[in-house]
């Protein structure tokens, strides 16, 4: 009888395998997988088959002990890493629902179709066999990808290449083009989708992607500038496909022309095409002709007033053209340096942002200078010329220019005051002749080739990236060549954000004469004033043939000042600052007045960015370190229009 009651066993197993391995083909991949829908279908079936098999044997699951656990029709999956997912195990007494429960997450490893069972046999000794019996997904053979043009095949395949021997799993898959969805997103690629994913028959994965194509660009709300302005400045093309990042650097570009006060986008899918898209560039124009009157004290300049005429987008056209004029009193406190002298200034500028093309630009000014020197004491200073630099935007990287300038001047100094000149000669017991040399100016031909870098995010307060240059000028002297010198000069500004609206920035200067032993002296480098080392007047550190000098700068707005809906008071900054400087080599100036040669200051300040003139800044420094018997050591105030480069 029990040979028979196992041939009888055996031949129940039989059938029952015979009847798995010859269900139909399974399951085949669409871009949503119908995970949810299948699983209340086939966890029914499940439950109907496992409860009838237990009628038919008249058999108490309730009491009934596992004594082994067979796993069928996995051929690639291993058993062990099946049983490991599941709660039921040898020796656990059975439980129908636990075991429903089992098939679900066997089925959500995503190896196997919904076509399987659970079978309990029940065996002579009162426990159960229990037989999975599975049906595994059609290996995954080779892949093919179709529509991508950005990136690459290669790129895409390293998402891929992990199912590839195994069954298809549909959630893997799922997996894998999100990666892929991700990686477009990443790269600024965010219209791009996988628009359909299936299989063969011979197990290959077949991939159709939308990278999302532009079908037109459609620029609104420009009113005095003209089109292909607007259009020269946005790199985006039709029928290339979009990248948000490249937009953004678009609008970018078109809110740095300063002739809009909002740049937005829009994203439409075309009516012509609905697998590509329709962009509208939405600017607003702000006013950019202004005229600009003030006036104030200047430690230096006296009490001044100053004129501006300016429009940034001259003729609709993005040019630039300013025309300034300054007149001072001249100095306000007594300076021993300096002669009393009516200061004028005045300079026209002209900027072409698109010369000859795309990557050029175009900066030109006409200059007049009339003061009481700052450079050469007790002289008058006068100054004429004319100046252009061309900047050529380097293609290798978007911040990188390369500049070229050139210029005329003229330089004319003459005597101020000749017998305290004398006097300071006699106490310093240096030859009077040498004054000679001192006023020296003349004709020059300035050539000037540079480099630049501008990784700013905004000209007017900026928080974010770095500011860089370095100037290599040759003056020729035009009246006497042996007056024909060479200086390098360089600067780097570093800004780190603060907080929501403030910013640090530092900096860093210098510069060395490379040759001309007869290099006049009003060519010498200078430290003090606003455009240096802040506290002191100009020249108050010194004069040299080569300097060096840093600075940090805490910028903020003014607490609920930043809050009122006035233009002119949303650019207004408190700046606090540490300035720190040396020079080399110093001048004849340097030793009549016993200047320092080399100071720390420390200060506050207020910085606006005024239409028509620029940055505009007023600050009051106190030197950390001895002043020299000309200095305050309670400081200055010290007024600078703009920000030097160089």
């Amino acid at each position: 009888m029990a040979n028979l009651a196992g041939l009888y066993k055996n031949f129940i197993i039989f059938l029952l395998l015979l009847a798995a391995f010859t269900l139909p083909p399974g399951l085949c991949y669409a871009e949503d997988s119908p995970i949810q829908a299948a699983e209340s279908s086939y966890l029914d079936d499940i439950e109907e088959e496992t409860e009838a098999d237990f009628k038919e044997s008249n058999y108490d699951s309730s009491t009934a002990y596992i004594n082994d656990i067979e796993i069928l029709g996995s051929n690639i999956i291993k058993p062990e890493y099946i049983l490991s997912k599941m709660s039921l195990q040898k020796g656990d007494l059975y439980d129908k629902e636990i075991m429903q429960q089992d098939l679900k997450t066997i089925y959500r490893l995503g190896y196997f179709t919904e076509r399987m069972k659970a079978i309990p046999v029940k065996n002579p000794n009162g426990t159960i066999s229990l037989k999975i019996i599975l049906e595994e997904n059609i290996p995954v053979t080779d892949f093919t990808i179709e529509g991508n043009t950005v990136v690459s095949s290669d790129e895409i395949m390293q998402y891929l290449l992990p199912l590839k021997g195994k069954p298809q799993n549909i959630t893997a898959i799922n997996q894998a083009m999100e990666q892929i969805n991700e990686c477009y997103y990443s790269k600024g690629y965010i219209l791009s989708k996988i628009d359909s994913i299936y299989d063969d028959p011979d197990g290959t994965l077949n991939l159709s992607i939308t990278e999302g194509k532009i079908n037109k660009i459609m620029i609104t709300g420009n009113e005095k500038t003209k089109e292909y302005v607007i259009e020269r400045n946005i790199m985006t093309e039709p029928g290339t496909v979009y990248n948000e990042n490249q937009i953004k650097q678009d609008l970018v570009r078109l809110y740095s022309t300063q002739a809009f006060k909002d740049v937005n986008r829009t994203i439409e899918v075309s009516e012509d095409d609905p697998d590509k898209f329709d962009i509208t560039i939405e600017l607003k124009e702000q006013r950019t002709a202004s005229v600009s009157v003030g006036g104030g004290l200047d430690s230096a300049t006296g009490a001044f007033g100053s004129i501006g005429i300016s429009d940034n987008n001259f003729r609709g056209m993005n040019q630039r053209v300013s025309l300034t004029g300054m007149v001072g009193s001249g100095i306000l406190m007594s300076d021993s340096s300096i002669k009393n002298h009516m200061n004028y200034q005045a300079e026209l500028s002209f900027f072409e942002p698109h010369f000859l093309n795309a990557d050029n630009s175009l900066m030109s000014k006409i200059y007049f200078r009339d003061l009481g020197s700052y450079q050469i004491p007790l002289a008058i200073e006068r100054r004429i010329g004319i100046e252009a630099t061309v900047a050529h935007r380097l293609k290798f990287n978007r911040h990188l220019s390369s500049t070229f300038t050139v210029g005329g001047e003229y330089i004319h100094l003459k005597e101020g005051d000749i017998n305290s000149i004398t006097n300071l000669y006699n106490i310093h017991n240096l030859n009077i002749a040498d004054r000679a040399k001192q006023l020296e100016g003349g004709y020059f031909l300035r050539l000037a080739p540079g480099l630049a870098y501008d990784s700013r995010d905004s000209v007017i307060n900026p928080r974010h990236g770095a500011l860089a240059s370095i100037r290599y000028e040759e003056a020729f002297g035009l009246d006497g060549f042996g007056k024909t010198n060479g200086r390098l000069t360089g600067m780097a500004k570093k800004y780190i954000p603060i907080a929501k609206k403030s910013s640090l920035t530092l900096t860093g200067r210098g510069g060395i004469k490379v040759h001309g032993s007869d290099m006049p002296e009003v060519m010498a480098y200078r430290l003090g004033g606003p455009y240096t080392i802040r506290g002191y007047k100009v020249n108050g550190v010194g004069t040299g043939t080569a300097f060096i000098m840093g600075s940090a700068e805490l910028a903020t707005p003014i607490p609920f000042v930043d809050r009122l809906k006035v233009n002119f008071l949303q650019n207004l900054r408190l700046t606090f600052w540490v300035d720190a400087g040396r020079v080399f080599d110093p001048t004849i100036s340097s030793v009549l007045y016993d200047r320092p040669i080399q100071a720390i200051t420390a200060g506050v300040g207020l910085k606006i960015n005024m239409p028509g003139i620029g940055p505009l800044s007023v600050d009051y420094g106190f030197p950390l370190t001895n002043p020299g018997p000309n200095g305050s050591p309670n400081g200055y105030f010290t007024f600078g229009v703009g920000d030097m480069m160089y």
